[in-house]
């Protein structure tokens, strides 16, 4: 059987907000099993909880940002692809500020931290969404046409592809494809740093966005390379991050997924909208655990025991 995990103890750091810039507080702490993700905005009175869910994600500008009561909690997705990709299955997330603090950019933060204080199976299964008929989302048409797809499969695979017409990006593998039964979360994905460009930095601080971005926690490019002095991290860094991104924006559903995952051009706002389509669907999905006997793809072992 796959058990469902949980923290061994409390795990706290402090960051800044990507966007917001402000100070941030992070408490991640253990739960009971069948809890899920509940994040918890700990400066207001009464205390905002907000459980991880497709449904709770409202804006989508740059971040995945959880909305409840007037309440957000913003740029989800670095630290719920740590939590999945190290098989965290129920977790309270407790933060002082209405973001995640960005750390370097990356999930390594939220890696290093989650390992330091351990991960404990918990007595009950694990309980999965397998996606047992194809769901896509578009936006446009040809050259320039976005996607994101579910289909079957017998594991968890994540294949995305980029393209953003700028010599820096163009110079790098632009598709990528993470199957994580070969592949491993800490190694394969989770160092990959978010990325943006010089030219948009005054439109985005315009209206709130990337007020704490810097060298520190984002690739920076100006209209032709990487301004950052150690460069890269790998010749994938850009697809891979949004790899990275997809598998925070997927485990908002709540669940891990039993499927592959493929993209070209998504972003936050399309990855949700696949999460809606595929729960709008019953026949699309069932629900199901791995007990007994029953065979267990070899992904989903890796990601529960990494």
């Amino acid at each position: 059987m796959i058990h469902q995990q949980t923290l061994a103890s409390i795990a706290r750091t402090v960051g800044i907000g990507l966007h917001s810039g402000t100070r941030v507080e992070l408490q991640l702490r253990p739960a009971a099993a069948n809890t899920g993700i509940v994040f918890r905005r700990t400066d207001l009175d009464p205390i905002v909880e907000i459980p991880a869910s497709a449904a709770a994600v409202g804006d989508t500008r740059m971040a995945s940002t959880l909305e409840k009561d007037g309440a957000r909690i913003a740029t989800v997705e670095h630290l719920m692809s740590a939590l999945a990709g190290l098989g965290v299955d129920n977790c309270y997330v407790d933060v002082d500020a209405p973001e995640i603090p960005i750390m370097d950019g990356s999930a390594a933060s939220f890696v290093f931290l989650i390992r330091s204080v351990g991960v404990v199976r918990q007595q009950a299964a694990r309980r999965f969404v397998r996606v047992v008929k194809p769901v896509e989302v578009r936006e446009g048409e040809g050259a320039g046409a976005k996607w994101a797809r579910l289909e079957p499969h017998f594991g968890f695979k994540l294949r995305f592809s980029i393209d953003f017409n700028h010599p820096a990006i163009d110079s790098t593998t632009q598709d990528v494809e993470v199957d994580f039964s070969r592949d491993n979360y800490v190694t394969a994905v989770a160092r990959a740093r978010t990325f943006g460009f010089v030219n948009e930095v005054e439109a985005l601080r315009a209206v709130g966005l990337a007020l704490g971005g810097s060298f520190e926690n984002a690739i920076v490019m100006d209209e032709y390379r990487v301004l950052n002095t150690d460069g890269l991290r790998s010749g994938d860094e850009f697809a891979k991050h949004k790899i990275l991104d997809a598998m925070g924006d997927l485990y908002l559903l709540g669940r891990p997924l039993v499927a592959a995952y493929r993209a070209h051009r998504s972003g936050h706002a399309l990855n949700n909208r696949l999460l809606r389509a595929l729960l709008a669907d019953e026949t699309a999905y069932d629900l199901v655990s791995f007990e007994a006997e029953e065979p267990v793809p070899q992904a989903l072992q890796s990601l529960a025991f990494s």
